[in-house]
């Protein structure tokens, strides 16, 4: 996706901002007044949240504070965290994350992250041999091993998200 940026005075930016706030923020805005110059059709842009936090009580039966106490504890959760990340999650928030899964994707970026640096070694070292006048010898069995992990940690990222969205969106 490209990035347009541009710069504009401070008072017209704060302007804008306001403007903005009531709009779904300033980059839904910006989209919206860019697809409208095009005539294209507006791409569905949900909007921001705005304001502070308020309460809101609701009363559930005795067996049902007991299922919601089972299902936020399966996410590990709070029953009043499921509860406001099932609401987000119908109004159209970004996806809900569990404790759990914040923590499973964050280990798939640290792997990905050090196999990124294992490959840049790698076009290092290869570059400079190249520098060099020698001949770059490829280890053929560690770059398909590398391969498979990448590939394992992408699966594993495609599951974590396609399951976190299929139970927010209620799917089993």
């Amino acid at each position: 996706m490209a990035l347009i940026s541009l710069r504009v005075s401070d008072q017209v930016a704060a302007e804008f901002s306001v403007l903005a706030a009531t709009q779904g923020g300033k980059s839904a805005l910006l989209r919206r007044l860019i697809a409208d110059a095009l005539a294209a059709p507006a791409p569905r842009i949900l909007a921001l949240p705005v304001g502070r936090p308020e309460k809101v009580t609701v009363r559930f039966r005795e067996s049902e504070m007991r299922q919601l106490a089972e299902v936020s504890h399966q996410r590990g959760m709070t029953r009043t965290g499921w509860i406001v990340a099932l609401v987000r999650s119908r109004l159209g928030s970004p996806v809900q994350h569990s404790p759990d899964e914040h923590e499973a994707l964050r280990a798939i970026v640290r792997e990905l992250n050090r196999i990124g640096g294992n490959i840049n070694q790698i076009a290092r070292a290869a570059n400079i041999s190249v520098l060099q006048g020698r001949a770059v010898e490829l280890d053929l069995s560690v770059i398909q091993e590398a391969k498979q992990v990448i590939e394992r940690e992408l699966a594993q990222l495609r599951n974590a998200l396609h399951g976190n969205a299929d139970y927010w969106d209620g799917r089993p």
